[in-house]
Order: structure tokens, then C-alpha cells, then sequence
């Protein structure tokens, strides 16, 4: 039995899409019965953020937003050794994003940031 998600841990969500223009990274492209647009998959590759009490896993992707689905959801999956290694810069551009986003301002409290007199409004 695999072990379950943690935080942290990098994973691939199949993402279903449609659209007139699949894009390079689609797959299993069929298309519309009307003709005009085509249904595919993406793989998208997510961090886990969190799991909630009903089995639901929140993932984080590159530019900061947030998807939960459930844990039995068949679209997601554990990246293996191989995507780990092979897709590695899209995982740590998250992961970088995240550090980031711990260090900014709003994050630290009024203790750790030092006492500066305050900038003068330009009217």
C-alpha cells in the first residue's frame, strides 16, 4: 500500500480540458462530435499544501493558486522517480515561490520588523 499524501509532496493532477487549440503538452486528444473543439488531457504538476478532515488535499500551483480535490479523485497521482527528476525546475519554481511568499512583510510580525519612522505622505 502507498503511503498517503503529506505536505510537501510533489504530485501530477490529469487536468481534462476542451478548447479549439490543444497546446503541445496535451493528450488523449479526440474531438468534439460537432467538430469545433477538442477534449484533451494536461498533466499538471502541483505541491500538496494541506489535507482537511474529509479526505480532501489541497495542491498549490506555480503562480500561487490553490485546487482542492478529493484523495480518491483518479485524476491525481504521486509523481515517480523519473517525472520527479525530469520535471524537477516546475516543482522547485513552486516550492521557491512558496519560500518567497513566506518571507514577505505581511508574514512576519510587528516584532521582527524594525522600528522605522514613517514615510511622509506626497500630496
Amino acid at each position: 500500500m502507498l503511503r498517503p499524501f503529506a505536505p510537501g509532496d510533489w504530485v501530477i493532477y490529469r487536468k481534462t480540458k476542451h478548447s479549439p487549440h490543444p497546446g503541445p503538452r496535451a493528450s488523449n486528444v479526440t474531438p468534439a462530435k460537432a467538430g469545433d473543439l477538442y477534449g484533451y488531457t494536461v498533466d499538471k504538476f502541483w505541491i500538496v499544501r494541506s489535507i482537511d478532515a474529509q479526505k480532501n488535499v489541497t495542491l498549490e500551483t506555480r503562480t500561487g493558486k490553490q485546487h482542492v480535490v478529493g484523495l480518491d479523485d483518479p485524476a491525481l497521482r504521486r509523481a515517480s522517480w523519473w517525472q520527479r527528476m525530469r520535471y524537477r525546475s516546475r516543482y522547485l519554481a513552486i516550492e521557491e515561490r512558496i519560500r518567497r511568499g513566506a518571507e514577505t512583510p505581511a508574514a512576519t510580525t510587528s516584532e521582527e520588523q524594525p522600528n522605522k519612522p514613517h514615510a511622509e505622505a506626497v500630496r
